[in-house]
């Protein structure tokens, strides 16, 4: 959630807000240290800090400071299971700052960093009671507890970083995928070669991507990027596929289809001289296991989790500096891929004539 962005929508709209965060976090809880909800004088709310009685105990919290009216920020500390009868066994502390009007410029570089990506923000009490915050540099991770400096002050995360993740295919299960990663950490860029292909409007967090050659869309992607294959065309498929196996520098390449799909694509990889290690990270069928749905919203929500879990699994890695599949990463000038196209019993077919929309070019 961007909290920022919320606190001053919610001043603009009814001339206050409460933000409430949670300061520190021993043991087990609900949320971890840094969860923040925003809490408007009206009684509606955005994010949460856990739910149950916590959140409950909190909101009530929130909604006095805000009909005291703005003044110092204050702390609770709660032992969830003997004050609260929650099962979590931890202890939390929150913090209750409230928001007015004249906090609006103070808050409007915070919102708008917040948008950019992760950031860092260094906060203290200030003399009034109030708590004073300052942009650092960018940290490039997706800190997501509030650490404890050196001195009086703290340091507090901004935003997050959203995974990438290049989606070839505008058909229907890709229309489904968008709609399920929109509330998620993942920037999305979704490419076609039709440009009629794509809705007139997608979420937020997602980029239309026209282009006549998709594959040449992997050679600007970030390394460690998570690649959906799920075009119109057999053949595009493979081409885009063996292109983002052979860098071996993805997070995850994941092609929809069959197992007859996937043993087939596996031979003329293999016979085109792509190594055993390459095509044993081809995920497909892609998706979760476990569910043998095949509407496309079913596929679209165990990919959205799927994604979820390589996603957790790449930060774990980051955190110890590892690279992506054995702990190395391929220089883009020096990869080497197997050109499919030539190989194919026929061309690519289907491809709609370059019309008016408005996807982005």
């Amino acid at each position: 959630m961007r909290a920022f962005r919320r606190l001053i929508d919610a001043i603009e709209a009814e001339g206050s807000a409460a933000l409430v965060t949670l300061a520190r976090v021993e043991g087990s809880s609900p949320r971890e240290a840094g969860a923040r909800m925003v809490v408007r004088p009206s009684g509606g709310f955005h994010g949460t800090i856990g739910g149950g009685a916590l959140e409950w105990a909190a909101l009530e919290a929130a909604n006095a400071a805000l009909k005291a009216g703005r003044g110092p920020a204050s702390r609770r500390s709660l032992a969830l299971g003997p004050e609260l009868a929650q099962c979590c066994g931890g202890r939390v502390e929150w913090r209750v700052e409230t928001f007015d009007t004249r906090d609006l410029d103070a808050l409007s570089p915070l919102a708008i960093a917040e948008a950019g990506g992760a950031a860092t923000l260094r906060a203290r009490l200030g003399p009034d009671g109030r708590v004073e915050r300052s942009l650092e540099a960018p940290t490039g991770q997706e800190g997501q507890t509030a650490r404890r400096s050196v001195d009086d002050g703290w340091i507090e995360p901004l935003g997050i970083t959203a995974r990438p993740v290049y989606l070839f295919g505008a058909g229907h299960v890709g229309r489904a995928l968008v709609l399920a990663l929109a509330p998620l950490p993942f920037a999305v860029r979704w490419i076609d070669s039709r440009r009629d292909a794509f809705p007139p409007h997608a979420p937020a967090n997602v980029a239309l991507i026209h282009t006549p050659e998709p594959t040449a869309e992997l050679a600007d992607a970030p390394d460690r990027a998570l690649i959906v294959v799920m075009t119109h065309s057999h053949p595009l498929d493979l081409e885009i596929v063996a292109a983002a196996l052979g860098a071996e520098r993805f997070g995850f390449v994941g092609l929809i289809g069959s197992p007859t799909k996937r043993a087939r694509f596996l031979s003329q990889m293999r016979a085109a001289g792509l190594s055993q290690s390459c095509l044993a990270r081809l995920v497909c069928p892609s998706g979760a296991p476990g569910v043998e749905g095949k509407e496309p919203a079913v596929i679209a929500a165990m990919t959205a989790a799927q994604l979820l879990i390589v996603g957790e699994k790449l930060r774990a890695e980051e955190r110890g500096g590892l690279s992506p599949g054995e702990g190395r990463v391929v220089s883009r000038e020096t990869q080497e891929v197997p050109k499919f196209r030539e190989g194919f019993s026929k061309p690519r077919e289907g491809f709609s004539k370059p019309g008016e929309g408005k996807s982005k070019s």
